[in-house]
C-alpha cells in the first residue's frame, strides 16, 4: 500500500511542470491581489500589538532588473479597505470607522511614490519616497528584499517578480495623534507581493 501510495505521489508530481530558472523581463508590473498582503500594527497599551490590514492596494512597477535602482514604484491603497477582524461588527462598524473617520484615515486615499531607490546588498535593497494620507505628504522609507523572478510562471504562464518589505512611520507626523501614548505612535508595516505584467487581466 505504501508503494502503491508513493507512487501515486509521484505521478501526479511528474504533472506539474518545473518551475522556471530565466529571471523575469524588465517592463511595467501591477500587483497580483491573489498572492500579496499589506498589514500593519502599533503597540496597544504596552500589552501587544494591534494588527490589521488594507485590501486594495495597487502597486505599479517600473522593473529595470539590470539596474534596479532605477527602477520606480507608485503604490495607492483604498483606506476604505481597511480590515480589522474587530469581532462584533453588529455593534460597531470598526473597519468603517478607521477607514473614514476624522480622526483616523477620513477616507482621504493613500499613495506612496518612489523618490530614490538604493541597492543595499545581492537581493536587498531601500526605497524612499513621499508617503500620503489624510491629505498630508512626508518622506517615507521601505526596506525591500527582492524574493526572485520568473520569465513564464509555472500556472499564470506569464512573467512574475516578489517582494517582501517592511517600514514603519510616526503615525503623529500625519495629524493621526488620536491617543498617543496609549496608542503607540510608531506604526509598524509589511508586504508581500507578487507581480505581473501590467496589461495582464485577471478576467
Amino acid at each position: 500500500m505504501l508503494r502503491i501510495t508513493a507512487f501515486a505521489l509521484a505521478l501526479a508530481l511528474s504533472t506539474i511542470p518545473a518551475l522556471a530558472t530565466d529571471p523575469a523581463p524588465g517592463g511595467a508590473y501591477k500587483t497580483d491581489p491573489s498572492h500579496s498582503s499589506f498589514s500593519w500594527s502599533f503597540n496597544h497599551s504596552g500589552l501587544s500589538r494591534y494588527t490589521a490590514r488594507f485590501t486594495k492596494v495597487d502597486a505599479r512597477l517600473d522593473w529595470k532588473p539590470e539596474k534596479p535602482e532605477t527602477s520606480t514604484l507608485s503604490v495607492t491603497i483604498d483606506p476604505l479597505s481597511v480590515r480589522t477582524d474587530y469581532p462584533w461588527p453588529e455593534k460597531v462598524d470598526f473597519d468603517a470607522e478607521i477607514g473614514s473617520g476624522e480622526t483616523f484615515l477620513a477616507a482621504k486615499p493613500i499613495t506612496f511614490v518612489s523618490k530614490t531607490i538604493h541597492v543595499t546588498g545581492e537581493k536587498t535593497g531601500t526605497v524612499e519616497g513621499l508617503l500620503s494620507f489624510r491629505g498630508e505628504t512626508h518622506p517615507a522609507t521601505l526596506d525591500v528584499t527582492f524574493n526572485g523572478s520568473m520569465a513564464e510562471h509555472p500556472m499564470m504562464g506569464v512573467p512574475k517578480i516578489g517582494f517582501s518589505a517592511t517600514g514603519r512611520i510616526r503615525r503623529s507626523q500625519w495629524g493621526m495623534d488620536f491617543a498617543i501614548p496609549e496608542l503607540g505612535d510608531v506604526v509598524t508595516f509589511a508586504i508581500e507581493t507578487q507581480m505581473v505584467p501590467a496589461d495582464y487581466s485577471f478576467q
